[in-house]
């Protein structure tokens, strides 16, 4: 899809280690926070035995715990599986596209948009995924009550619909084939109901109400997956037909080839051959389970529903196995996939409909309302817990998972906050150029002179220019492949430069001495849409002239034989005010993606106002 592409290859060396810097920069940045937190409360908490004793809490509920810890810990392992080194360039096209490309055009125009943001600004994204959903896992884990366990839980609705939408197209509810066996509606959207059960006030969970509901939105689930698993004319009851696998034995026999360790890769072959053979009665069996798992959840009786669950959680691993292939191996794995999720979210509804004795029992007993220690007294809103009296009271009273919960916050806020500074630039990340062509190289020394004839007649010496920074390239006019893309990246520097640009000089010169007359060079600018660029000029000369620039700028422009186009190479120059070369740039376009068309206009726009402002 347009957009979706950076261009480069997934194990990009250049990507890879700025994407591994930017890890670890950031990690050390999230282990001086915790530090910091970790003093601050140590030294601020009151020591035990201090004050009045509050009454004992009663337990956090079974079925919240489970949800609140299992999702916490599938946060952390889909953050982990986030910093593999090909995930920064290879997300948009490997993962994201895929995906995308059985769905309508509508989601493909929706998603390519992510895509395309993704691939402007890999390292930023890449870094800010990996260390929102550890955020969000740590969060959750370490607060078990109380409103910061909450917002936990919308964080993760808000994050999971994030994926959901743009990683996952909608968990592809919108394209053919739809079937639980394949991961349907979608992992991230398991993620967010069970942020959405944790948000909720804790007195939700104290009467079976909530598990009963839980278990019956699930029964009803299982039983629309269990029709469109039995519909005829989808490919599920066959396992051959006319010789080619069917919807299911292909989807199986696919995984198996994927890299992975060989046991794993032996058992789903078996299962592959086995549903080849027996598609029908694999598929009988599939639909006869999720129909039975549905009618015990949605009646919600003690005595049928255990077995149930039992049954849809091991029903859940052999998917997971088997069918999913764990959801982590093959290409860049983002999470354990939907069955870990499903298996999840039953479980917790499980337990919220038949409570441990023990929390029974606390839910039941009255629990004291605990004093408030400062001048509000009891009862006091938002802006009298402010006050600085409250404020030290709370952070005197503070718990260690407040601590953490405190550093999790941080960790999003650190992930989120450079990808945001990112888009806020029309331009792409100058990683992507520098990927394709390597940094710039350095130099200084005075730019070789010489006066030309720019595209409106007028001769332009070269110290003319003198008082403004100028970024030079050499073009051939009658070129179709790389100097069209280098032009667009000189146009695009312009624009970057915005209120810059009038400091700055937009300089090409004709590369091929065979057409050097102002006619091409004016028809090159018409096409390339240079002609209405302030500052803009494209310069040419006598075929001699112009070979004495070229020799003065170790430029090489040859004749290839034949009659084919012109032998040059693309290269960039930075020239200072006072008329000194400063940087050399290696401008071969490479891919002309838009993202690394984008990167080489940032390069340009950025070594020229490196120059603007260090003057």
């Amino acid at each position: 899809m347009p957009g979706m592409n950076s261009g480069l290859n997934v194990d990009d060396p250049t990507v890879v280690a700025a994407f591994r810097a930017a890890l670890l920069h950031q990690g050390l940045i999230i282990l001086a926070i915790f530090a910091v937190l970790s003093v601050a409360w140590v030294a601020v908490r009151r020591p035990p035995g201090a004050g009045a004793a509050g009454p004992a809490a009663a337990p956090e509920p079974a079925g919240r715990r489970v949800l609140r810890i299992g999702f916490g810990l599938l946060w952390l392992v889909d953050g982990l599986l986030q910093a593999q080194p090909g995930m920064a360039a290879g997300l948009p096209s490997k993962v994201i596209e895929p995906t995308a490309s059985s769905s309508p055009a509508w989601v493909q125009h929706l998603v390519n948009w992510a895509g395309a943001t993704w691939s402007y600004h890999p390292i930023q994204a890449g870094a800010a995924t990996v260390w929102i959903q550890a955020g969000i896992g740590l969060w959750l884990l370490a607060a078990p009550r109380g409103a910061a366990s909450r917002l936990a839980g919308l964080a993760s609705v808000g994050w999971g619909l994030v994926v959901w939408v743009f990683g996952e197209s909608f968990g592809g509810i919108f394209a053919p084939g739809l079937t639980w066996l394949f991961g349907a509606p979608g992992a991230a959207l398991a993620y967010c109901a069970a942020g959405a059960l944790i948000a909720l006030p804790e007195r939700s969970w104290q009467t079976p109400r909530l598990g009963r509901v839980v278990l019956a939105g699930f029964g009803v689930f299982l039983a629309g997956m269990a029709v469109l698993q039995a519909w005829p004319g989808r490919g599920f009851w066959q396992g051959i037909a006319g010789g080619q696998p069917g919807t299911l034995a292909g989807m199986v026999q696919s995984m198996a080839q994927t890299p992975q360790p060989g046991l794993i890769s032996h058992l789903i072959s078996g299962f592959g051959a086995f549903t080849g053979r027996h598609g029908f009665a694999v598929n009988l069996f599939v639909v006869a389970a999720l129909g039975i798992i549905a009618v015990a959840f949605i009646l919600g009786r003690p005595a049928v529903t255990r077995p149930a669950l039992a049954a849809f959680i091991a029903l859940c691993a052999a998917d997971w196995v088997l069918v999913e292939d764990m959801g982590i191996f093959g290409g860049l794995g983002t999470d354990p996939n939907s069955m870990i999720p499903m298996a999840l979210l039953a479980a917790g509804g499980y337990l919220a409909v038949t409570p441990v004795p023990a929390a029974a029992a606390a839910a039941a007993e009255p629990v004291a309302a605990v004093p408030e220690a400062t001048s509000a007294g009891p009862g006091g809103g938002w802006r009298d817990r402010l006050r600085p009296a409250s404020v030290r009271q709370s952070a005197a009273t503070a718990s260690f998972g407040t601590m953490i919960s405190a550093g999790a916050v941080a960790v999003i806020l650190l992930g989120a906050a450079p990808m945001a500074a990112a888009q806020a630039s029309p331009a792409a990340s100058t990683i992507l150029a520098q990927a394709v062509d390597g940094s710039a190289t350095p130099i200084d020394s005075p730019a070789p002179d010489f006066t030309l004839t720019d595209q409106h007649g007028r001769q332009v010496p070269l110290s003319s220019l003198h008082g403004k920074v100028v970024l030079l390239t050499f073009l051939d006019p009658v070129c179709v492949t790389d100097c069209p893309l280098i032009a667009q990246e000189f146009r695009q520097a312009g624009q970057l430069l915005s209120g810059d640009a009038r400091r700055v000089e937009l300089v090409a010169v004709d590369v091929n001495p065979l057409y050097n007359e102002l006619a091409y060079t004016q028809a090159f600018d018409r096409q390339e849409g240079l002609d209405g660029v302030p500052d803009w000029r494209y310069l040419t000369g006598s075929p001699d002239r112009l070979r004495q620039v070229y020799g003065a700028y170790g430029v090489v422009s040859e004749t290839s034989p034949g009659g084919a186009m012109l032998a040059h190479n693309d290269i960039a120059f930075v020239i200072d005010q006072a008329g000194h070369l400063r940087e050399e740039l290696n401008f071969d376009p490479g891919p002309g993606t838009a993202a690394t068309k984008s990167s080489f206009a940032a390069e340009l726009a950025d070594a020229a106002t490196q120059l603007l402002r260090a003057s």
